[in-house]
């Protein structure tokens, strides 16, 4: 029956819970007080409640709230979970006497990273292509203060392998360049502008400079700490060594050689002993100064010159800045050289009628105004068909497969000022020669001009690289350019005397040498040489390639 009363009084007191508890909009909150006090309701505590975020009216609303409802003191030995009533809109929490916390809850503007700044937008520097780490500014075409419309371009950026443009994808108004014209090796994501919505803020923003953890500068280290100072050490006063003369080296005057033959080592500036003399005594003679220019050759060349103060001259050398393609071209030849097993096959191809294929199809090309096919254009032809025959080819190596592809997009090399680009022809097995010889020119004159785009030069899945026709090159191996796994190199026309039908007879036939460098991991020696056979086929039959 005890029990039983004390069950029932308390069931009386946890009456009013449910009003305590009711809410609009409630955020929960776990307390952690192992001992909370039943002080709630005291007067003192109440007045240690702190309201953060609440007007006026809402704190005079909160707290007599509080007292009309206790919390009764059998609750105050356990934890539980307590809310706050949000009014109005909160920034913050109650907190309840010592021990009752809640959570702050806090909103803000992403987009305003500093105080008192207006609403703006910090503009980075952007990954224009897979293997792009960093970027330089080439210029800007639009100045502080100028209006933006999305599509309009900002600036032009120097990428690994072009100079792309930079287009705005929000209207508003440029309040501030960070990063000027000619800024070199920008990280990719470094803020470089700014951009606002209003025309009024763009002056607020005139001495912005973003904080090092949004530029991505580096920490300034701190300065070493000077060396301790060194307390001289009186060293004792040790009574003086005697100094023994230094042994003189052995001069040439030891050597015995006749005037003739002395005289003339003085002359060819050689020295007496490295001579070993022949007559009486070990005399050196003049047979021995012969001798010894004859079987060496007049090796002793002419003395270093010299300043007037003795030292030697200065080289003299200029230091030219890597550029962007140039670094990029580094990085991933030597990549290319450390990581892929590569090996060379070489085959020698009659182009006799590769070449009277291409009189006649330039003479039809001159009637219909098109552009002249060279012989690269039928290389790549031949290339892309031989790939279309053996697939095995047209992959790539990946640490879990093989990747073969069945697009056959021909990379083809192009020497610039700049460096070295290799804009590719897409789909080149599906296309015609003139087609091919088209695209090749207007993405050559793009990559002179240093104006590719990212899908001018990227998706290849194999490259060309021709030194014969430009530079006469007879022969080379090139590097693969990963992740491909194969590369032609290919060499010029040369004539040569062939065995003819009959005894003693002989003709002249143009042979052209290509060398196929291949991934080992991908292409076997038998699949390399299989497609070398198939490419051949293409050269020599020409005709072949039009079917």
């Amino acid at each position: 029956m005890v029990y039983a009363s004390r069950i029932i009084n308390h069931s009386k007191k946890l009456r009013n819970v449910p009003n305590l508890m009711r809410h609009d909009h409630a955020v929960s909150v776990r307390c952690f007080s192992s001992g909370a006090q039943s002080s709630v309701c005291r007067s003192e505590d109440v007045t240690k409640t702190h309201f953060l975020g609440y007007a006026a009216a809402e704190r005079e609303r909160v707290s007599k709230f509080v007292p009309r409802n206790p919390v009764p003191s059998s609750l105050s030995r356990n934890n539980y979970s307590g809310t706050t009533t949000r009014l109005g809109t909160p920034i913050g929490g109650v907190v309840f006497g010592r021990r009752f916390s809640c959570l702050q809850v806090q909103s803000r503007r992403g987009f305003a990273s500093d105080a008192g700044l207006p609403p703006h937008q910090e503009i980075g520097m952007p990954s224009l292509s897979p293997t792009m780490t960093e970027g330089n500014i080439a210029r800007w075409l639009k100045k502080e203060g100028d209006k933006v419309n999305p599509g309009e371009v900002l600036c032009e950026v120097e990428t690994d392998k072009a100079t792309v443009e930079m287009e705005c994808m929000e209207e508003g108004y440029l309040a501030k360049i960070i990063k000027g014209d000619g800024s070199k090796e920008i990280k990719v994501g470094e803020i470089i502008a700014i951009t606002v919505e209003e025309e009024e803020h763009i002056a607020k923003f005139k001495d912005y400079s973003p904080s090092a953890s949004d530029s991505g500068a580096p920490a300034e280290k701190e300065p070493a700490a000077p060396p301790p100072k060194q307390e001289p050490v009186e060293q004792p006063v040790s009574s003086p060594e005697p100094k023994s003369k230094p042994a003189s080296p052995p001069s040439e005057d030891r050597f015995f050689a006749s005037p003739l033959a002395r005289k003339m080592a003085e002359d060819h500036k050689v020295s007496l002993s490295s001579i070993k003399g022949t007559g009486p005594d070990g005399h050196i003679v003049k047979a021995d100064i012969e001798d010894y220019l004859a079987s060496h050759g007049k090796e002793v060349s002419a003395p270093t010159p010299k300043t007037k103060d003795g030292k030697l001259e200065a080289l003299d050398y200029l230091d030219i800045p890597h550029s962007q393609i140039r670094k990029v071209t580094a990085s991933r030849l030597l990549l290319s050289k450390q990581t892929i097993p590569h090996y060379y096959l070489t085959v020698d191809a009659c182009v006799d009628k590769l070449l009277g294929l291409r009189s006649q199809l330039n003479s039809l090309q001159e009637a219909s105004g098109g552009k002249r096919i060279s012989v690269n254009d039928l290389v790549i032809k031949a290339a892309a068909l031989a790939l279309r025959k053996v697939p095995q080819c047209n992959s790539s190596w990946t640490d879990d497969y093989i990747r073969q592809y069945n697009n056959v997009n021909i990379n083809v090399a192009v020497q610039t000022e700049n460096g070295l680009y290799v804009p590719v022809i897409r789909n080149a097995d599906k296309k015609g020669l003139s087609s091919i010889a088209a695209e090749v020119k207007q993405l050559a004159q793009k990559a002179k001009e240093n104006s590719l785009k990212p899908e001018d030069y990227e998706g290849g899945t194999f490259t060309v690289s021709n030194l014969g026709g430009p530079f006469g090159i007879k022969q080379f191996c090139a590097i693969i350019n990963p992740p491909q796994s194969g590369i032609l190199a290919v060499g010029s026309a040369e004539k040569r005397v062939i065995p003819g039908s009959g005894p003693e007879q002989f003709n002249f036939a143009s042979f052209m040498s290509v060398t196929l460098s291949c991934d080992h991991r991908v292409i076997d020696g038998a699949i390399g040489a299989e497609w070398l056979k198939a490419f051949k086929g293409y050269i020599e039959n020409p005709e072949t390639m039009l079917l």
